[in-house]
This record gives C-alpha cells, sequence and structure tokens, in this order.
C-alpha cells in the first residue's frame, strides 16, 4: 500500500499498512503502538524535502491521547532555515490540539543511529516532562535504541523555570 501526503503527515491515528520491520515493545509502548510510530515516521521520511545534504529524516510523535503525528525534515538552500522532521511532527500535533509529547521515534537512512539534535531535545522538552519522554531512534531497518529525554538533554530548561516569574 502507499500513502498519500495527507495520510502520512497531520495525524495517523491507524495502523499504517507499510511494509517495515516488526517493532519490540520499549518501556510503556506496547510493540503494536511502537510499530506504529516506526510505520509513521518512515512513510513521513519518504516525504523530506533533502535536495542539498540528502539525508531523509521522518518523525513521529505520540500524543497524550495516543495519537500518532508525523513529520518530516524540510532543507532550505539558506540552512539555519530548514525544518527538522522532530519540530514538524510537533508542529502537527499543536495543531491537532496535543499539548504533551509521551513518545517520539525518528528515523534516518542507517546505519547510523540518528538522534534529535540539540535543538529539536529542548522543542521536545516543552511539550514533556524529560524522565518521561521516551526517545526512539530506528531506521529503514528497525528500531536501534532507546532513551529517556532526560538521557539525551540533562538538567534541561524547561516551562516550570518561568513558573514564578
Amino acid at each position: 500500500d502507499t500513502l498519500s501526503l495527507h495520510d502520512a503527515l497531520p495525524i495517523c491515528e491507524r495502523t499504517l499498512s507499510m511494509s517495515s520491520p516488526m517493532a519490540p515493545a520499549i518501556g510503556p509502548l506496547s510493540a503494536e503502538l511502537v510499530q506504529q510510530l516506526l510505520s509513521a515516521a518512515l512513510a513521513a521520511r519518504q516525504h523530506s524535502y533533502a535536495p542539498y545534504s540528502k539525508y531523509l529524516v521522518g518523525a513521529a510523535v505520540l500524543d497524550e491521547l495516543g495519537r500518532i503525528h508525523a513529520g518530516c525534515n524540510i532543507e532550505n538552500a539558506a540552512y539555519p532555515q530548514g525544518w527538522c522532521a522532530e519540530t514538524n511532527a510537533l508542529g502537527h500535533m499543536i495543531m491537532a490540539g496535543g499539548r504533551v509529547a509521551r513518545a517520539v521515534m525518528v528515523t534516518g537512512p542507517g546505519p547510523d543511529i540518528i538522534t534529535p539534535c540539540g535543538g529539536c531535545r529542548q522543542k521536545l522538552r516543552e511539550f514533556a516532562k524529560p524522565q518521561e519522554l521516551l526517545v526512539i531512534a530506528a531506521d529503514p531497518g528497525g528500531v536501534r535504541q532507546h532513551w529517556s529525554l532526560e538521557q539525551l538533554l540533562p538538567a534541561s530548561f524547561g516551562p516550570e523555570h518561568l513558573k514564578n516569574l
């Protein structure tokens, strides 16, 4: 089956029928849910606009309502103006009314393990408790590794730091 751009990007609330490797259960996430995140991220990756680096990235964010929001990287000739896949997925989550990220799947081409860049780690931090957000790295071969956001962004600055101003 093929997915349209509409199917892959805004909200993937259904099981996507793509041929992707079977995913394991990770922490509180069932194998089925990890598979849905993997399928959504791999599908989004196919829509990447990366004419300069040729490095296609897809991401899928699980929100507090159990919905999956996908995004891809979008490069720009003025390099700093590009969008990372995680940022794009968070934008879709916010537009759909989600406010809490529970997990994020990031997919690259492999074989090297991909993690969110520093800027994306901070953007994810805005919508999650670092000790609770599960960050999963994968590629077309399947899930490679996972961490909490706290492991990737220790001693982070977040919204609670601004509550008493």
